[in-house]
C-alpha cells in the first residue's frame, strides 16, 4: 500500500482493501486503528513515514500496493442481506464469495433483502467509494414489476422529480418493457443509491413494486449466463472501464478466481 503524499487515513485504508471510506471512519472512531502507536482520530492524515496498524496488525506504508484491483459480479437472490453478519441469522451475500488473503470484499452499494440482481464487489475500497458517491452520477438500471395502473402523468412526475422524506428524487429514464394489469414491467434508471429509493418513487405515485431487480451498474450489465446465486470475476476490459468511470487509475490484476460459481470457496 503506497502513500505518495500526505493523505487522509480513511482513504489510505480504503485503498488498501479494508473497506469503504465510511467503514474506515467507523473503525477509526471505534479505536481499531493506530498511527505511530496512538489511537487514530477522524481527520488524521498520514505519510509514508507513519506506522499504521489495524486491529493490532501492522500495515506497512512503504511497500508497494499489493491488493489486486479485482471486481466480482454477483447475481443476488431475494432473501440475502448485504451486511457481513446478521443477528437474525439471515444469509449474507458475502457467504458465497471466494476468500482472499490480505484483503476483503467491499460491496459497491447495497440491495435490500427483497431486491435481486447485479451486485458488485471489489477489493479496492477507494473504487467502491467513488462508484457509490452521489457526485459521480453513475447510472443504476432496474427492472421493476408494478401493481396498479400507471399513467403518463405518473411517469412524468417521476421524471421531473418527487419530494421524498430525504429529499428530491427522480428517474433519469423510464421505459415500459412488457406486461399488463398487475404484471407490468418497466426499466428505470437512477443515479443515486439511497435506501429503497426506486420503491419509494413508485409508491409516491400510489402503485406498489412487487418485483425489483438491478440489471446494470454503470457500464456493467448482468449477463444471462450468470444464474441467481452465482458470481464471476469481471474481465480486465470491464474493470478498466469502471475505474475510468470513477476517475481512478487501473492496474491490471491476474485472473484469480473462477469466472462463475454458485458455491462458496475456502
Amino acid at each position: 500500500m503506497s502513500i505518495t503524499k500526505d493523505e487522509k487515513l480513511q482513504k489510505v485504508l480504503a485503498r488498501a482493501g479494508y473497506g469503504s471510506r465510511r467503514e474506515m471512519e467507523n473503525w477509526i472512531a471505534q479505536g481499531r486503528v493506530l498511527v505511530n502507536g496512538k489511537a487514530a482520530t477522524l481527520g488524521d492524515r498520514v505519510t509514508a513515514d507513519d506506522k499504521i496498524s489495524v486491529d493490532g496488525k501492522k500495515l506497512s506504508a512503504n511497500t508497494p500496493h499489493s491488493v489486486p484491483q479485482t471486481v466480482l459480479l454477483y447475481n443476488k437472490p431475494i432473501g440475502e442481506i448485504c451486511t457481513r453478519k446478521d443477528p437474525e441469522g439471515r444469509p449474507s451475500v458475502f457467504a458465497k464469495l471466494p476468500r482472499i488473503q490480505h484483503a476483503r470484499w467491499v460491496a459497491v452499494g447495497r440491495l435490500d433483502i427483497n431486491t435481486s440482481g447485479l451486485l458488485l464487489f471489489t477489493t479496492d475500497g477507494e473504487l467502491a467509494n467513488k462508484l457509490m458517491h452521489p457526485s459521480t452520477q453513475i447510472e443504476r438500471e432496474y427492472a421493476v414489476r408494478v401493481m396498479g395502473e400507471v399513467t403518463q402523468e405518473m411517469v412524468e412526475n417521476m421524471h421531473r422529480g418527487v419530494l421524498l422524506e430525504d429529499g428530491m428524487a427522480r428517474f433519469s429514464d423510464i421505459q415500459y418493457f412488457a406486461g399488463e394489469g398487475a404484471n407490468q414491467w418497466y426499466h428505470v434508471v437512477i443515479t443515486e443509491g439511497r435506501n429503497r429509493e426506486v420503491r419509494r418513487l413508485w409508491e409516491s405515485q400510489g402503485v406498489k413494486v412487487s418485483r425489483l431487480k438491478r440489471v446494470r451498474y454503470g457500464n456493467i450489465f448482468i449477463p444471462s449466463v450468470i444464474k441467481v446465486g452465482q458470481f464471476r470475476q469481471l474481465p480486465a476490459t470491464e474493470v478498466k472501464e469502471l475505474y475510468e468511470l470513477a476517475g481512478l487509475k487501473y492496474r491490471p490484476a491476474k485472473q484469480a478466481f473462477t469466472r462463475q460459481s454458485k458455491h462458496r470457496r475456502g
